[in-house]
């Protein structure tokens, strides 16, 4: 590590993006300050003549750390990379964005200032947004704390809910509460919030800083949108997720109420009114997933014996 490297690994999983991936680590090499090490977890199958390239020259040139997983999973990927990182804070990033040169600088920073925070979450920009002067909305507790969170604000906070796109973490907390958990399948929809959820049942916190900006290009090739429509659909992986976080952290009634919300909710967009004989198909889908996901956290509770180990936090 040089003086003008911090102390991060930059993590980016990867799944089926071409030019996109090259230009994100582009712009990210030429950062000042820079961070210690790329890792790009990659789980394309194959890439484009140009992108295999550029990949390779990057790899061979001590650049990046190019790693290929044969299997695609976001959580996976996730951990892979954390525990192959070499520094202290670990900043996973998303393979289409663009920022500020000084990304990594703030997200240093942000550790530093807070001490206690043990995940940091930059602003997320998706197409079409601007920054916002906004508060939290909607549940701060529960099942659905921070869902709302409007990852767009300029006011930076305590919160309870992570976007994994832009997310910084101290790695050996993080691999002490166990990573992102890797049953979420497909799309891993719910995965940053359970990974969150533990974070803070950790003794954790998380800290929103909005200075450590990104723009998600929201690319229309690879990425989660890999996975296909939900809407059209009655394959479960698309809701099994949202109903497993549900049963694997809810108590009570919480998650069944939860889960009955979300079976309803999802036959009743805009879609569905306009295209109503695909409510049956995706109600079936539904149905499925809450199925599939009640008794995966059946499984994993059992498999916890009720108690996650977690460790306590520490200062960068």
């Amino acid at each position: 590590m040089t003086n003008r490297e911090l102390p991060i690994s930059i993590v980016i999983p990867t799944y089926r993006r071409e030019g996109v991936l090259i230009d994100t680590i582009d712009f990210l090499l030429k950062m000042r300050p820079s961070a210690a090490e790329i890792l790009v977890v990659d789980q394309s199958p194959t890439h484009e003549p140009d992108t295999e390239r550029r990949l390779t020259a990057l790899h061979q040139e001590h650049e990046i750390r190019w790693v290929r997983l044969a299997e695609p999973s976001i959580p996976k990927a996730m951990n892979h990379g954390l525990r192959l990182a070499s520094q202290t804070l670990v900043l996973f990033l998303d393979d289409d964005i663009t920022a500020n040169d000084d990304l990594v600088q703030r997200h240093f920073e942000a550790h530093s200032l807070h001490s206690d925070a043990d995940a940091v979450v930059g602003q997320v920009l998706q197409p079409g947004e601007i920054p916002r002067d906004a508060q939290a909305m909607g549940d701060r507790n529960g099942l659905r704390a921070d869902f709302e969170f409007p990852f767009y604000s300029t006011h930076g906070q305590w919160i309870s809910n992570v976007m994994a796109g832009n997310l910084s973490v101290h790695r050996e907390f993080a691999l002490a509460i166990g990573g992102f958990d890797e049953n979420f399948c497909g799309s891993a929809f719910r995965f940053e919030s359970e990974f969150a959820r533990r974070v803070v049942a950790g003794g954790g916190r998380i800290w929103f800083c909005p200075e450590a900006s990104i723009d998600h290009l929201r690319a229309e090739r690879g990425g989660t949108r890999s996975s296909g429509t939900h809407l059209t659909s009655a394959d479960p992986k698309h809701g099994i997720g949202d109903h497993y976080y549900a049963f694997l952290h809810g108590r009570g009634m919480e998650p069944w109420l939860y889960c009955v919300r979300r079976l309803f909710r999802e036959v009743r967009t805009k879609f569905h009114l306009t295209h109503p004989w695909w409510i049956p198909i995706k109600f079936v889908g539904e149905l499925r997933a809450f199925w599939s996901g009640r008794k995966l956290a059946q499984h994993k509770r059992r498999e916890l014996g009720e108690t996650i180990q977690m460790r306590p936090n520490h200062s960068p």
